[in-house]
């Protein structure tokens, strides 16, 4: 499948919050939008087919005490029509790009890519792993969860949105740029056998060589590759509106150079950028890098 090649890409936003329970990240597409999205894909030949926004019931209750998991129902089916979404746009022959929307969304693209490409690879860019579980979770925030509902572990809600038997093979999934995981992850993760590439690896490899082993674990026996941005993954210096920002992240070329590399070996079946809250940003500073690095993933050079 040749994807990025691919002349057209399906636009669809998820403002989506409750997965991150704070409030600004539902406004995250509308600012990526307005920092000339379509105007740099059509610069760089692309045709543009913009599905607009996901409906988002705006007006939730509180959570219940003893509701162990916030927002589950609206999560669920948001996340269900993202999924039907998706595969029709790739039905199409679209490159289907999202646009968050906390990270919760990714269950809902994934699970819809995983209906026309069974054998996916993910490379996850993260501060954190969201392989938490409704067993493991101490905050119930289901965007800390995404990964481990793709992979098929969670709520039965999550694992089974667009069929709990598509999921992904945690042999192919990769996450770059960790730096904050809660202890029942780094079990998870070990059990599972994840790599996950931390700032550390990052630091003393040089994004080159993490990039190199990452697309090679990708595309062992895959049939295309999806990318989940996290912009938190980014050092808070160049991506204030984040909701969850840590500090030490990946840096501006860091980000740019690993998106470059994707794009020159063509493997991208889809795309979602997530967690751009603009309530927390500077002068739309972080929606602008989220589009400059959609313009890296899509061929844009520097000369």
């Amino acid at each position: 499948m040749n994807a990025v090649k691919n002349n057209n890409i399906s636009i669809i936003g998820v403002p989506l919050q409750y997965g991150a329970d704070r409030k600004g990240v539902d406004l995250g597409p509308d600012a990526i939008r307005g920092a000339n999205l379509h105007e740099r894909l059509k610069a760089l030949g692309f045709n543009i087919d913009d599905l607009g926004d996901l409906g988002v019931q705006r007006m939730m209750t509180v959570p219940q005490e003893g509701e162990k998991l916030k927002h589950l129902s609206e999560i669920k089916r948001v996340n269900e029509e993202l999924c039907d979404r998706v595969a029709g746009e790739m039905g199409k022959g679209h490159f289907p790009l999202v646009l968050g929307g906390d990270h919760s969304i990714a269950i809902g693209t994934i699970k819809g890519v995983l209906q026309h490409v069974k054998r996916l690879g993910v490379i996850w860019f993260d501060a954190h792993t969201d392989v938490n579980t409704h067993e493991t979770t101490h905050s119930g925030n289901i965007h800390g969860m995404s990964l481990a509902a793709v992979l098929g572990y969670g709520h039965p809600d999550l694992v089974g949105i667009g069929g709990a038997e598509n999921k992904l093979n945690p042999e192919n999934v990769v996450i770059i740029g960790a730096r904050s995981i809660d202890p029942g992850e780094r079990t998870f993760l070990k059990e599972k056998g994840i790599r996950v590439f931390t700032m550390h690896d990052i630091d003393k490899c040089g994004m080159k060589q993490v990039m190199e082993e990452a697309i090679e674990i990708v595309t062992n026996g895959t049939d295309g590759v999806h990318l989940s941005l996290d912009l938190d993954g980014m050092d808070p210096g160049v991506a204030p509106g984040v909701g969850t920002p840590v500090n030490g992240g990946m840096s501006y070329r860091e980000s740019h150079f690993a998106m470059e590399m994707l794009f020159e070996r063509d493997i991208l079946v889809s795309a979602e950028f997530v967690e751009v809250n603009p309530m927390l940003d500077q002068h739309n500073m972080t929606a602008i890098t989220a589009v400059e690095l959609i313009g890296s993933v899509f061929g844009e050079r520097i000369l």
